[in-house]
């Protein structure tokens, strides 16, 4: 079976890049990289995907009038490298309804918080300001609203009386390392499945930590 070739667009320094690209060194991984695309040039990520072997490319977003056509070069190289699938990994820019629908159930996103609590930015300060008892991520299906979409893995993480911003962060960071590679996992092999608002996933047990929604 053909892996999926992903298409991972960044603005930093790529963790979660990273974690795909360990991922799908395993050539048993059904999914595999095609192209890194940065929306600003010298980021950290490039130079993983570069160590990695890994065409990437850099878009910057202030060279076009508007998102539009800002979005129509990303598409464009996209489509050019043979991507069927889109990662956002800490890609730090809005994308316009028009985008998210032509990717519409091929475009996911990872977010440090358990949607659809705390979405946007600031999740850790906004989660121990609130005196939850869990932080965490979540890998979902993107749609037009920011942080928003079927829900595919998540992760708790444990907030303690001590923590700060910082430290909860890291250890949220571990979970999103974890997760990122197991949602595309159950994408690529054909497991997930949107179905109305949420997703279905079949044939699969979630690893110790890590919560899927049932199949249907």
């Amino acid at each position: 079976m053909a892996r999926l070739k992903v298409g991972v667009l960044i603005s930093g320094r790529g963790s979660n890049l990273q974690a795909l690209i360990d991922a799908a060194a395993d050539p048993a991984y059904p999914a595999e990289i095609a192209l890194v695309v940065s929306n600003v040039a010298g980021v950290q990520g490039l130079d993983r995907a570069g160590r990695a072997g890994i065409p990437t490319a850099v878009i910057g977003h202030k060279g076009f009038p508007d998102r539009p056509s800002f979005e129509a070069a990303l598409t464009t190289a996209l489509r050019s490298a043979g991507v069927a699938f889109v990662c956002l990994a800490g890609f730090m820019r809005v994308l316009t309804a028009t985008f998210v629908e032509a990717w519409r159930d091929r475009l996911i996103n990872i977010h440090p918080s358990l949607l659809p609590a705390f979405p946007g930015l600031h999740t850790h300060e906004r989660a121990i300001a609130a005196g939850v008892r869990f932080g965490g991520c979540t890998v979902h299906y993107v749609r037009a609203d920011v942080d928003a979409g079927p829900i595919i893995v998540q992760a708790a993480v444990p907030i303690a009386p001590n923590d700060t911003a910082e430290t909860l962060a890291a250890r949220v960071l571990e979970a999103e390392h974890r997760a990122f590679p197991l949602a595309l996992r159950l994408i690529a092999e054909g497991r997930a499945r949107v179905v109305g608002d949420s997703v279905r996933i079949a044939g699969a047990v979630a690893p110790a930590g890590f919560a899927l929604n049932p199949p249907g």
